[in-house]
């Protein structure tokens, strides 16, 4: 007979795990779970105090603990899974490895991410309408930073660094009841989400996700120590040489410097944001003092070092860092969100030789990087990526797929001229400008007139597929970097238009999948459009209601709450209730933004098929990010080409996409 285990843990540890991570911060000496909630196949929760001396988690409860045929829920469960490896020495034994402990775990985060919901068990329970007594205690916050957290040493609390249960017993016994009140929101959140389970194939992955976090990647300490040092050095020279160019106490103030501005431009700048000061310095700036204070502004604003100081902050005791990822975290597609370093958004900046720049960052030569790069500040960032490396004897491999996002929306339109541009040359910027301005195929090469269409038919191909229209140009154009000369805001129009009658079934695409979705909301008939099906199911008994789309691998996307409002044009809209911002609030989306999910969601199922294949191949994963895997593997195993054919199999919910990949092996993390 199955069961079920419900857990809530509260712990202390001297290692700030927002800033650190779960790993470090379980990993640290004076780790210690302070109090174990439980309920057992939905029995009244109990809730063991294990500050006491001698307390231990009882056998009967470690039996259910380590029974197969008891599956084990938690909100964000890998915290309880690992702060429990922990507490048992799971680590040096052979018989409870992750993958024989993990698959019988269950994480009601994960199902309500799944659903459509908030990451926050607090933030599930409001969403979802929950009664008072089933959400949980809002005074759990203070209660955490009391006994959770180091405290300062003061005169009124004895000069103590932690506060104990003895210390305030009635704090303790209302921590206490927050702890079993967390069980009781999570039985309830689980109890109405049963009727939507989570995909088995999904839960799978979860557990792959844990292992590759657990797994981690190295970092080159030296390099960041190296990369904080000089940017330190770097940030107080350009702000003492601002303090002098203005006379202002304090040249980072926004206040200060939007007044000394525009006394000396004689202007009235509205701000002093990165984008102002570009467009500024794009200009020209008629005052040489301006004209440079502008230019520290950007230096000193930049984060080079903040990523650094990140890296330092949660790298474990054995140089790796652990916990990179959030899986389910984007939920409108279920791709992963980064989490601490952030991988998902590192700079793009490259740097010349970089090797050289590595070195010099090593040895803490400023002169030599200001010598060889100019811009210090600029060359750190662009470093950043190659702090994470290869464990010794190791190296990695990096594979990327192609152009996934206009294979997969082609294939879900069947425009059928882009996918033989994928199953031949994959030329796929060229052939879409020849498409839209009738130019020869052939003609669109260096050295031709006509290659100036190119970077026409790239930024459209990048920006449009999604009903975009010049606002989507526009910051395409931004993305990469070029210029108004290089595509101007007039030619605009007729480029949306030209894209548009280039890829007619992608247009079509956008309109059946708006249609469908309003039949779905309006009146329940749910529709197939190519090779997904748009429908509303509802919940009663549980109070669900939701607009779904099956995707092609069997995984659905889910939008709570879906009804009929007006947009910011004051039109008819698909609204659903998502989380925007701060804001569990009614989101308006159309037919190109639900294009735009299936899509992203589609790319994402292909990797994680990849992902699979890799793992079953030998090959392990450190972390991926977007449509990129990054293995870490014995220099004998570096086959890159082995690693782009795996990636580039068909598959088999997909027939017809054509996949490829490319890529690169080295000893770190880089921009290809």
């Amino acid at each position: 007979m199955q069961h079920h285990l419900n857990i809530d843990l509260e712990t202390y540890s001297s290692v700030p795990i927002t800033k650190a991570g779960l790993y470090k911060y379980a990993q640290s000496p004076d780790f210690q779970i302070l109090l174990f909630a439980y309920s057992l196949d939905n029995a009244p929760v109990q809730v063991m105090d294990l500050t006491q001396p001698g307390a231990c988690i009882p056998q009967n409860v470690a039996g259910w603990l380590f029974d197969p045929q008891c599956i084990k829920h938690a909100f964000n469960a890998a915290f309880e899974w690992y702060c429990l490896s922990r507490y048992f020495g799971l680590e040096q034994r052979r018989d409870w490895t992750p993958e024989v402990w993990l698959p019988q775990w269950r994480d009601t985060q994960l199902h309500a991410l799944y659903c459509g919901y908030p990451a926050a068990l607090k933030n599930v329970g409001a969403a979802m309408g929950l009664p008072e007594d089933k959400q949980k205690l809002r005074t759990g916050g203070a209660l955490i930073r009391y006994f959770c957290v180091p405290c300062k040493p003061s005169k009124s609390n004895g000069g103590r660094t932690r506060n104990l249960p003895q210390h305030d017993p009635a704090k303790w016994d209302l921590f206490k009841t927050y702890n079993a009140g967390d069980v009781v929101a999570e039985q309830e959140i689980e109890r109405r989400l049963s009727a939507v389970p989570v995909p088995d194939e999904v839960q799978q992955q979860w557990g792959r996700d844990q292992i590759i976090n657990l797994h981690g990647v190295a970092v080159d300490l030296p390099l960041v120590d190296g990369a904080i040092e000089i940017g330190a050095a770097v940030h107080e020279t350009q702000l003492q040489e601002a303090k002098e160019l203005t006379g202002l106490a304090n040249p980072n103030s926004r206040d200060q410097l939007l007044k000394w501005l525009n006394e000396e431009l004689e202007d009235d700048l509205p701000d002093v944001r990165k984008n102002t000061v570009t467009d500024l310095l794009a200009q020209g700036v008629p005052s040489d003092k301006a004209s440079r204070m502008l230019e520290l502004r950007q230096e000193l604003s930049k984060t080079s070092t903040k990523k650094y100081n990140a890296i330092e902050t949660c790298v474990c005791a054995d140089g790796r860092i652990r916990g990179l990822l959030q899986f389910y975290g984007a939920n409108r597609t279920g791709r992963e969100a980064g989490r601490l370093v952030q991988v998902q958004n590192l700079p793009h900046d490259t740097v010349a030789a970089e090797a050289t720049a590595r070195e010099l960052v090593k040895s803490r030569n400023l002169d030599g990087l200001k010598a060889i790069y100019g811009n210090v500040p600029q060359a750190l960032s662009a470093l950043i990526r190659t702090s994470l490396i290869a464990a010794p004897g190791k190296t990695f491999v990096d594979a990327d797929f192609s152009a996934i996002e206009a294979r997969v929306i082609a294939w879900l339109s069947g425009e059928a001229w882009v996918l033989d541009v994928f199953r031949t040359h994959g030329k796929i910027y060229e052939t879409t400008a020849a498409q839209m301005f009738g130019v020869p195929f052939d003609r669109i090469k260096k050295g031709n007139p006509e290659y100036a269409f190119r970077k026409k038919g790239k930024v459209a191909t990048l920006a449009l597929g999604y009903q975009g229209g010049k606002g989507a140009l526009i910051n395409m154009r931004k993305t990469l970097g070029m210029t108004e000369e290089d595509l101007p805001e007039t030619d605009m129009p007729d480029i949306v238009r030209r894209w548009r009658s280039a890829n007619p079934h992608t247009v079509q695409f956008w309109y059946d999948v708006n249609d469908a979705a309003f039949r779905a909301v309006t009146s329940g008939q749910a529709t197939t459009v190519g090779r997904v099906t748009i429908a509303r199911e509802i919940y009663r008994g549980a109070g669900l209601d939701f607009m779904t789309i099956l995707l092609p691998c069997g995984r659905k996307l889910y939008y709570p709450g879906p009804h009929i409002g007006k947009n910011h044009f004051g039109e008819d809209s698909i609204m659903y209730w998502g989380q925007d911002g701060a804001k569990w609030q009614p989101v308006e989306t159309y037919g190109g933004k639900l294009v735009e999910n299936i899509t992203q969601a589609v790319a994402r199922d292909c990797l994680f098929y990849a992902m699979e294949q890799l793992n079953a191949a030998g090959y392990p994963i450190v972390f991926d990010i977007h449509d990129e895997v990054v293995l870490e593997v014995p220099e004998e195993m570096a086959d890159l080409d082995k690693v782009v054919e795996i990636m580039s199999r068909p598959i088999p919910w997909a027939p017809g996409l054509p996949l490829n990949a490319d890529g690169w092996v080295g000893k770190y993390f880089k921009k290809d």
